[in-house]
């Protein structure tokens, strides 16, 4: 690990009780894509983007990370030291995404074992090469997580992990909750009190008990299940928490495998419909970075939402929504199946006001809107 900087604690601390919507950083900006522990590449990107070893640039820029820091990659430890550091010091900002709630809940996801006293990745054979966190990292990893906003913006720009969706920002934004977590489990509740008095949670649970093994079972193959579908997609869209960490979910047109069980529901383009003024920039959703197509290591599930659209191109009917994830979080895929790493993933940053998206192997390119002209303005 390069990087072993401490979190303040103490201004962790302090911090937990912040705005869950946020003043987003003036002037020029760096904004970062999904690292999912992948600490080489973070190391790249900076250096392309101009950024020294402190994290200073000599034109004054600072950087924006949309969340994501950790997960599947080798050294999600470093990752988050760097950046804990970087924010400590007023060089960066950043946002938690679905990666970050997971491990403030302390709940077990498939690539964030090495954050939990139990690796259950490394018990399955899973992510052998990423680095376990000790206890002093542990606490001061959670801390810090338990200081991020949800969404960060200004006047003329917005920043989210997944999804700009405004009920959600509008309930976070006079949110009373004491972090994120208990915002978290509230919205939970409700929903799990709405679920129950509609008769939905009974028609959910006799279709668990009939297909639960299944679920769990990449070869089965189960049907669209009509009550798991429905309570997935309501539960997701009553909880402002998971939409703005995690997008908008509907029912899914049929089933699919991913992440270790069946799903039925899927997640939604939402830029499609997004109608502000205002340009947001987002990760998530594992964009492919190269006008190529699916490769070996491309094991997305569902719809590809990116579907006729370019890599370097601004998204929505107002062409002002660019998703920047660009599936580093497969990367240990390449490693893996011993292809180089980067064949076809990559880390990414867009440069804020100039449109210019850069790559963690240094290739710059002039980001597009959909009719081809050049979105460097700033403008929606």
């Amino acid at each position: 690990m390069k990087d072993t900087a401490p979190v303040n604690q103490d201004a962790a601390r302090r911090g937990a009780g912040r705005a869950f919507i946020a003043a987003l950083f003036d002037g020029a900006l760096d904004l970062v894509g999904d690292v999912h522990g992948e600490h080489e590449a973070l190391d790249h990107l900076l250096q392309a983007l101009g950024y020294d070893a402190a994290g200073d640039h000599p034109e004054g820029r600072r950087l924006v990370f949309v969340g994501d820091l950790t997960d599947r990659g080798p050294d999600s430890v470093s990752v988050v030291l760097k950046v804990a550091r970087l924010v400590r010091d007023g060089r960066a900002q950043c946002i938690a995404g679905n990666h970050e709630l997971n491990i403030l809940r302390k709940a077990p996801k498939e690539g964030n074992g090495w954050v939990l006293p139990v690796n259950h990745d490394h018990a399955e054979g899973k992510f052998r090469a990423s680095l376990s966190a000790l206890d002093h990292h542990r606490a001061a990893i959670e801390q810090f997580f338990a200081t991020l906003p949800l969404a960060l913006e200004r006047g003329d720009l917005r920043v989210v992990h997944a999804c700009w969706h405004g009920p959600s920002i509008e309930a976070l934004r006079t949110a009373r909750d004491a972090g994120t977590v208990a915002a978290d489990e509230r919205f939970v509740a409700s929903s799990q009190r709405l679920l129950e008095e509609s008769g939905l949670l009974e028609a959910y649970q006799r279709e668990r008990h009939e297909f639960g093994a299944a679920l769990r079972d990449a070869r089965a193959a189960p049907p669209l299940l009509p009550a798991i579908a429905e309570f997935g997609a309501r539960r997701q869209m009553a909880n402002p928490v998971r939409v703005l960490t995690s997008g908008i979910e509907r029912p899914a047109r049929a089933p699919f495998y991913s992440g270790g069980r069946w799903r039925m529901v899927e997640r939604v383009a939402w830029w499609q419909e997004y109608q502000d003024p205002i340009p947001v920039v987002f990760g998530h959703f594992w964009r492919r970075p190269l006008a190529a197509p699916a490769d070996a290591t491309d094991e997305r599930s569902g719809p590809d939402l990116f579907a006729g659209t370019r890599f370097d191109q601004w998204l929505g009917p107002r062409h002002n929504a660019f998703c920047v994830d660009y599936s580093i979080g497969r990367r240990f895929l390449e490693r893996e199946r011993r292809l180089r790493p980067g064949t076809s993933t990559r880390l990414g940053a867009i440069r804020w006001p100039e449109a210019e998206l850069v790559f963690d192997d240094g290739t710059r390119h002039a980001v597009t809107r959909r009719d081809g002209s050049f979105a460097g303005d700033g403008q929606a």
